[in-house]
This record gives C-alpha cells, sequence and structure tokens, in this order.
C-alpha cells in the first residue's frame, strides 16, 4: 500500500507531503491494542476483559502497553484483574532446553512414553493436579520425581472416594419416601464435628478458588482426605460400618455424614480433577440428583454446618496421636498385635480436659455400654482400643504399665498416656476384648453381646444362620 491508499479519504490529496515508514513498529503495540482489535470488536468478548493471564515478564510487556493505549483511548484499564506466573523449570531449577535434553512433554505425562514401565501414562488429571498444587507465582519445577509424588497425592484422593464408596450401596439419602438418612439433630457428636469440619474445607476451597489461589484449595482437600477422613474419621467408622447392625442408627448416622462428604469432596474436586470427579459421580450406587457432577453446581447446600464441639473432638485427636506413638513400641515389642489388643491407661492433669474426655469413656468393661454413651461418642471407639482408663495420677499409670510404654509429661494433648494389654477375651467378631464375652449367647459362644445382638438381627431379617468366616489377622471380619 502506498500512501495515498495509508491515509484518510480527506488527506490523500496531499499524500505527495507524507512519506511511509518502512521502520518495524513496536510489538508491544500491536499486541497491547488486542482489546480493541479482538476484544472490543467480537460480540461473544467482553471489554475490559475478565482477566489479563500471563508470565510476570509483562508487566513492562503486554500488560503495560494494554494499559496505555486502553487509558489513553477510553480513560479505563483493559482488564478487570492481571494475574501472572513464573516459569516452568525441570526439577533441578535449569530452564528446558532441547541440547540439555531436559525438556518435560505434557503429552508423554498423560500418554506415557514408549515404555510404559518407565514412562507411564498418569492421565491428564495427574498433569492438572500438578498444576494446581504448584505455587504458580513464582518459577514452578516439573520432573520424573515430582510427577510421581503428585501421582502418590492422586491416588490418595482417589481411595479416599473408593473407600467412601465403598460403604454406600445400601444407603438412601434424604428426600426419598424410603430415606434412611438420620436427620442432622439426631447425629452424634462425633458426626456432627465431621459435618462442620466438612463445611469449613468447603468454604476454604471455595474462598481459594475465587482467589485464583488453587494450591491452598488443593491443600486444604489433601488435608481433608488424609487427616480428617483417613487417618480418623474413615479409620474409627470402620467398626460401626463393618460391625453394627445393617439398619443400626449407629450406621446410618455415619452413612448420612459419608454421603455428605462424598458429595461435597466431589464437587470441589471437579474444577481441578474433572475426569476423576466424573468417575466418581457415574458409580454413586445412589440415585444422584443429576446426570453428570458438573450439572449440579457447587456444594453451597453442604457449606452452612456450624463447627460442633470442636473443643472435644480436637482433644481426641490429640490424645490418639500420644496413644499412638506408644502403641508402636508396643508393637515393636510384640505386646500387642492389633491396637485392639491393648487397653490404654491415661492422667489428665488439666481438669477442664479431664472433664471432657470422663464424658466419652462410659463403662470400658462392656462392649455395649449403658447409656452414658451412645456408642460412637466413646473414647475407646476413637482410639480403637478395647479400654480406656482415666487413672488419677501419674503413678497409677506407671504401675499399670511398663515405662516403657509410658510417653513423658510433655505429650501433644497434655496428658500422661500408658499402653498395655487388654483384659477379657477376644469378640472373634468386632476383635473388641471385653470380660462377657460368651455370656449372651449359646449359639455364638465367642461374641460379645453388641455382636450378639447384630448377629440375631441378620438371622431374623434373611432367615438364616450366621456361619462365621474364616478369620484372618490381616482384615477386619465383615458380617
Amino acid at each position: 500500500m502506498d500512501e495515498s491508499e495509508l491515509l484518510p479519504e480527506k488527506f490523500r490529496a496531499e499524500a505527495d507531503k507524507w512519506q511511509k515508514g518502512t521502520d518495524t513498529m513496536d510489538v508491544w503495540f500491536d499486541s497491547g491494542s488486542s482489546w480493541a482489535g479482538v476484544a472490543q470488536s467480537r460480540d461473544e468478548l467482553a471489554y475490559p476483559a475478565d482477566m489479563y493471564l500471563e508470565g510476570s515478564d509483562q508487566h513492562r510487556g503486554w500488560f503495560q502497553s494494554s494499559l496505555l493505549t486502553s487509558v489513553a483511548n477510553n480513560n479505563i484499564a483493559p482488564y478487570k484483574t492481571v494475574l501472572t506466573h513464573g516459569f516452568v523449570l525441570d526439577e533441578k531449577g535449569f530452564k528446558m532446553s532441547k541440547s540439555l535434553g531436559n525438556v518435560v512433554d505434557p503429552l508423554k505425562v498423560i500418554e506415557g512414553g514408549n515404555n510404559k514401565k518407565q514412562d507411564p501414562a498418569y492421565g491428564a488429571d495427574v498433569l492438572r493436579l500438578w498444576v494446581a498444587n504448584s505455587d504458580y507465582s513464582g518459577d514452578v519445577l516439573i520432573g520424573d520425581n515430582i510427577i510421581k509424588q503428585t501421582f502418590d497425592s492422586y491416588r490418595k484422593l482417589r481411595n479416599t472416594a473408593r473407600y467412601l464408596i465403598g460403604n454406600m450401596a445400601d444407603f438412601v439419602p434424604s428426600g426419598s419416601t424410603d430415606s434412611n438418612a438420620v436427620a442432622y439433630d439426631d447425629l452424634p457428636s462425633m458426626d456432627k464435628w465431621m459435618l462442620g469440619r466438612l463445611s469449613a474445607v468447603l468454604r476454604t476451597v471455595n474462598e481459594a478458588m475465587d482467589d485464583f489461589q488453587y494450591q491452598r484449595a488443593i491443600q486444604e482437600l489433601l488435608r481433608f482426605a488424609s487427616t480428617d477422613l483417613s487417618n480418623f474419621y474413615l479409620d474409627v467408622a470402620k467398626d460401626r460400618l463393618y460391625i453394627s447392625a445393617m439398619d443400626d442408627a449407629r450406621r446410618r448416622s455415619c452413612q448420612t455424614v459419608l454421603y455428605a462428604c462424598l458429595e461435597g469432596f466431589t464437587k470441589a474436586i471437579s474444577p481441578i480433577l474433572p475426569h476423576m470427579a466424573e468417575d466418581i459421580w457415574q458409580n454413586l450406587p445412589y440415585q444422584k440428583s443429576t446426570d453428570s457432577v458438573f450439572e449440579g453446581g457447587w456444594p453451597t447446600n453442604l457449606m452452612s454446618y456450624a463447627e460442633f464441639d470442636s473443643q472435644t473432638w480436637d482433644l481426641v485427636r490429640l490424645v490418639r496421636d500420644d496413644v499412638n506413638k506408644m502403641l508402636e513400641s508396643a508393637r515393636s515389642d510384640k505386646l500387642v498385635g492389633a491396637s485392639l489388643d491393648a487397653a490404654a491407661y491415661i492422667y489428665v492433669p488439666d481438669s477442664e480436659k479431664k472433664a471432657i474426655l470422663e464424658k466419652l469413656v462410659g463403662d470400658a468393661s462392656l462392649v455395649a455400654p449403658p447409656v452414658k454413651t451412645n456408642g460412637v461418642d466413646e473414647l475407646r471407639t476413637a482410639l480403637m482400643l478395647s479400654q480406656i482408663h482415666l487413672v488419677e495420677n501419674e503413678n497409677d499409670v506407671r504401675e499399670a504399665c511398663e515405662d516403657k510404654y509410658v510417653s513423658s509429661r510433655d505429650t501433644s494433648s497434655g496428658c500422661i498416656v500408658g499402653v498395655g494389654r487388654a483384659v477379657g477375651t477376644k469378640c472373634a467378631r468386632c476383635w473388641f476384648y471385653d470380660e462377657e464375652v460368651g455370656n449372651h449367647s449359646l449359639t455364638h459362644a465367642d461374641v460379645c453381646q453388641r455382636c450378639n445382638e447384630a448377629i440375631s438381627s441378620w438371622e431374623k431379617k434373611t432367615g438364616q444362620a450366621f456361619v462365621k468366616p474364616e478369620e484372618t489377622e490381616a482384615e477386619q471380619p465383615v458380617a
């Protein structure tokens, strides 16, 4: 194009006064006017744009030139917010280059290499999880070891979901005429506490997502899956889920909580791990509210549970950690095998903490305690021990337990704990030790009162006689 073609029509007569420049135009002006050439000129786009997203080097590049041209023309910024990130380096912190041979191909992470044993196919979700779990405010690292660690986190989330699904086969959510869900007001304290934790996690994840803090969101979900669920609630819940009678209120209340956790967990991971979330959703064993997890929206209905009795359950978890440390020593010396082989002796110097724990002890000599506890909010159940003894002083702990199985005074809970062997006979079904085993049934002479009631309930419902499966120490028996 010559000068006359380039000039506006009213100036074309003066084309001989102008000379077309042939120097390269500033490339930043080109990209910096994209708000006009792209966003503003297309009906499907918006101006100002919701976000400009680029690397940290664009503060003096695209972000700056876009700001200058938009403000100069329209007196507004071309974007509502700006999000910047660092650069991807190898796991040693070096820039990737073909000459160094340290380039990580995203497609290879997803689909694997030619040798699948050496370079397995991790799938798109694992790559997405690595991205979300990276602090993108600075440079991020990637490599084989980092991807393997990410895959471990992915498996933790997936296995948690598998466990939740595996215990929901006979559960009918509320809203159905034949629902067996338990109303919130009727839930035990531990279950209300768990729902409170779920709501707190979902609120944190929601806030983190709104602030583009994906690492914070993923870390919160990983902590929830590992610490709150796997290491505590689900571990304790096995007793209710596997040992209680099928329609026992304790089991149904647990399933009610698992249902809420499963729905909330699945929807919370869906923006980052869409394939896993949809896989979970399609395998839910109950009637779903929507065909796809992405049609249900964010789980706002599960974000309203208030924090419940956290003082009690925070203390219980600390006591549990202290007891487990002593159990490790007892296991190493083969004093006990499974935790149910043990009894704990606990001295609580703090009167407030002592009052909390006393409410949770009940009658530790019985597997089915009296009205002091509901069989769920019980210290021995939370600690997965056959017996709990709250003693009056430190000497009582040392008299009951060998010194090497007694903690120091410097414990997480502030209590002095010791462990020894449980007394009584091991129930053949639930594996709790109880001095009353065999006193409840001639037909099932090797079980405790609770298990005898569960078996009788099952026999009455099915019209069949219960036959005890072969017991192995590798896994807890399931009726």
